[in-house]
């Protein structure tokens, strides 16, 4: 045996060995103690995205107002069928404001209003300052009894803060569905790999351990860092992900090397020097991708950046320190309990016929297979062309909530109350007079316009120095919809110019869901590149030193471009049609996410990783034994496939967990990682990668002479002298 004893992986692995008890205690204290640190710190959570054009500009010129923050919630009465009785809602509209000021929690309750079709009647409730996220219960509470004292009628309330609440009560329950269902399904699929119950829930553990340590690690980062809602989920998906994956590769080889007959710590010892080098290098490729996020400059993405981050370097230094401790432990003892007939399965000693026959059209026939399977790719590829970006809307909130259906009828009878557009005006005080001649000539115009809606609930609110003014344009079309998008180009390009474009010192914006919506699309558009030059570059950087071959750097970042932009395409076929609405249970805005193409490209081009890293590096130890390159990288392939299909059927598994729950942001996240690994693990790695490396033969570790180090020897030398940056068997 030859091992490198210098590397850190070796020498952290035989430490951890020889003090297995110590490594596992010092384990269990880091996870419980991050996770304290989180409850204790708590998260602080964003309220801002940071600059996204003419959105940010409004949003900064209503902050100057120092408007006090009042929440609204509108409890509206409708009739259950038929014509509203006016009179008899006229007396429930009266008991809601008369039960409504009695709570301690409101601030003013606003005159019933009726709807311009005499068909809904509206109670505004103000709420007080104040975070208390159950502040609002108590309105929902006296709304329910008024509504059970007054059957005839349809009595519901609606608004920010009960949608809110209905929203994360939603996403709390779809988070522990998430956890419920993605451990059975990785526990199964860890059971069928190593066929005993030991075996598979050795990776399971890691994992959750390092998922806890991280959210508890993020929460603490968010009060540097303010966090966005879904960052647990996105911990939880990555998390389990690469923290299975790193375990498996560690576990597989270790167990390989047993089968040798090494002895426990040589045998993890071999595993740290090769599948540990490998998690490593992997580790690293996929906190430089999510590094690449901070450059967005978007809350959200920076968000995301620091808790995938943390949670793959605890999933890395678990899988280096307490996993060598366990498995040295345990012994012999991981094969246990097994399960009869999936430990005969695992056990089997034979050759396998599988994979040679899906790698003879590679090496037989290298340029005709990758022409075939490059070109099939970039078919599925291509309807990335036509993507289009969005913000899910209200409209796109799962409607199985009483809330939701509130609001659907809130809206249909009051416009004004759904989707609206931000006006924010700051002038000197002196200039008062013009500004409100220029809002009333703004309302004038929108009201004999159809993109806008007006119906009298709404005012324009001018600051206590009388320099801010700001007022709710309305459109009575969905957010995401182009009659929408249409209304807040006019607003910008024609009417806000026509109207204020005059007035002396005037500064102006137009804000709101939808100038978000076009504002933050095209700040995505504008960072893409630049984020994708980052993480192309650093990964370059990275291959190129783990396996001192250019051509093998090259040839990894195009392979991870051609799975991204085939996930890409998949997503965008599948979320901007109808077609899968049934099956994913889903309504089609017509686009992609706003957010998710450069979360999609920095998380699929990180997990590509994993997979690549390791089967090369399978490859090259087969050339270091002087193997010649075809059969190397048959030898490879086939030696690896085993752990990576295991490992790409449990990234699949918990990535189409996500594809289940309600938000339509998860939904294409899950699916579109779920497609990614699925084709990376089966024609990226088994038909492009062998064909590829087929025809290039020894060119693929060509290097320039300062990156060179120690070169794969080839047939000619069948004993060489052991690598350091991956030390081979025997």
């Amino acid at each position: 045996m030859s091992t490198s004893r210098g590397q850190l992986t070796v020498r952290a692995a035989r430490w951890s060995a020889t003090h297995p008890w110590r490594a596992i205690a010092m384990w269990v204290v880091v996870v419980v103690a991050c996770f304290a640190l989180g409850n204790m710190t708590g998260t602080k959570e964003s309220s801002n995205e940071g600059d996204i054009g003419e959105v940010t500009r409004a949003d900064n010129i209503v902050k100057s107002g120092n408007f006090p923050d009042h929440d609204v919630e509108s409890v509206l009465i409708t009739p259950r069928s038929g014509q509203l009785d006016q009179a008899e809602a006229t007396k429930v509209a009266g008991v809601v404001t008369e039960r409504m000021r009695a709570l301690g929690g409101v601030a003013e309750v606003a005159k019933p209003t009726l709807s311009p079709k005499k068909d809904a009647l509206i109670v505004q409730v103000t709420l007080k300052d104040g975070d208390d996220e159950n502040r609002v219960q108590p309105l929902l509470d006296t709304t329910a009894k008024v509504q059970q004292d007054f059957p005839g009628l349809r009595v519901e309330e609606v608004g920010g803060e009960s949608i809110d609440k209905a929203l994360n009560e939603t996403l709390g329950k779809d988070f522990q569905r998430a956890e419920i269902f993605s451990l059975p399904v990785t526990l199964i699929i860890l059971l069928i790999a190593f066929g005993a119950l030991i075996a598979a829930a050795v990776p399971l553990l890691l994992a959750l351990s390092a998922v806890a340590a991280a959210i508890g690690l993020a929460a603490a980062a968010s009060q540097l860092v303010p966090a966005v809602d879904a960052v647990n989920s996105v911990i939880l998906l990555i998390g389990m992900a690469v923290g299975v994956d790193y375990s498996l590769f560690y576990l597989r080889r270790e167990r390989e090397e047993r089968a040798k007959g090494r002895g426990h710590v040589d045998a993890v010892e071999i595993a740290a020097a090769t599948s540990g080098h490998a998690v490593v290098v992997s580790g690293t490729a996929v906190i430089i991708s999510m590094a690449g996020l901070f450059l967005a400059r978007d809350a959200v993405f920076s968000s995301f950046a620091v808790g995938s981050i943390l949670v793959v370097a605890v999933a890395v230094v678990g899988s280096l320190t307490v996993l060598p401790a366990i498995l040295a432990k345990l012994g012999r003892w991981v094969d246990r309990p097994r399960i009869p007939l999936l430990w005969r399965l695992t056990a089997n000693k034979s050759q396998p016929r599988f994979w040679p026959t899906v790698l003879k059209p590679a090496l037989k026939h290298p340029v005709a297979t990758l022409l075939v399977s490059v070109t099939a790719l970039l078919a599925v590829a291509s309807p990335a062309l036509g993507m289009t970006l969005k913000f899910p809307g209200t409209e796109d909130l799962p409607r199985d909530t009483a809330v939701m259906k509130a609001y659907d009828r809130l809206t249909a009878a009051f416009p004004s109350t759904g989707t609206s557009h931000e006006v924010a005006v700051r002038a000197p005080a002196n200039q008062q007079p013009a500004v409100k001649a220029a809002f009333a000539d703004l309302i004038k115009r929108t009201q004999s316009d159809k993109l806008f809606a007006q119906d009298g609930l709404e005012e324009p609110k001018v600051s206590a120095d009388g320099r801010v003014t700001v007022f709710e344009v309305a459109t009575p079309y969905e957010g995401g919809s182009q009659e929408a998008r249409d209304s807040l180009t006019k607003l910008r390009k024609e009417l806000m110019p026509e109207t204020f474009g005059k007035v002396p010192g005037v500064e102006y914006a137009v804000g709101g869901f939808v100038a978000a919506d076009v504002d933050y699309a095209a700040h995505t558009r504008a960072k893409l590149p630049l984020v994708i030059g980052f993480v192309l570059l650093l990964t370059m950087i990275v291959m190129m030193v783990t396996f001192r071959s250019v051509v093998v750097a090259v040839t990894a970042i195009g392979l991870n471009l051609l799975s991204a932009g085939a996930a890409y395409g998949v997503v965008t076929a599948v979320f901007q049609n109808t077609w899968a609405e049934g099956l994913l249970d889903f309504r089609s805005n017509g686009a992609v996410v706003s957010w998710l193409p450069l979360f999609l490209f920095v998380v699929l081009f990180g997990l590509s990783m994993d997979y690549h890293v390791f089967v090369v590096s399978r490859i090259r130890e087969a050339v270091l034994r002087g193997v010649p390159t075809k059969q190397a990288v048959a030898e490879g392939i086939t030696g690896s496939a085993g752990v990576v299909t295991s490992a790409a059927a449990v990234m699949i598994g918990v990535f189409a967990v996500f594809a289940t729950l309600s938000t339509l942001d998860m939904k294409q996240l899950g699916v579109g990682l779920a497609v990614a690994i699925l084709i990376d693990a089966t024609i990226i790695r088994a038909v492009v990668l062998p064909a590829i490396m087929t025809l290039l033969g020894d060119a693929n570790w060509w290097a320039p002479k300062w990156l060179r180090g120690r070169q794969p020897k080839h047939a000619t030398t069948p004993t060489p002298e052991p690598d350091r940056e991956l030390t081979p068997v025997g």
